[in-house]
């Protein structure tokens, strides 16, 4: 699947904006640097952290969860 809709994919999936889901990504990529194991059956070695926490959020198995609207 493109980045493009990956990405698509992981804003409708996780209803955050493109800036909640950027952080939401850098935070689970630096997990997955920092030895976390991951949700889907991806090699670390062989894909980035950030295109794994990505798919992850993408695919559900990660949520995002501490943002409050201020509407």
């Amino acid at each position: 699947m493109r980045l493009e809709q990956l990405t698509a994919k992981a804003l409708e999936t996780a209803n955050v904006d493109r800036y909640q889901l950027a952080l939401a990504v850098a935070k689970r990529s630096e997990q997955l640097q920092n030895g976390a194991p991951t949700k889907l059956n991806v090699d670390l070695k062989k894909a980035k952290a950030a295109d794994v926490a990505l798919m992850e959020i993408a695919e559900g198995h990660i949520t995002i969860i501490g943002f409050v609207d201020k509407a």
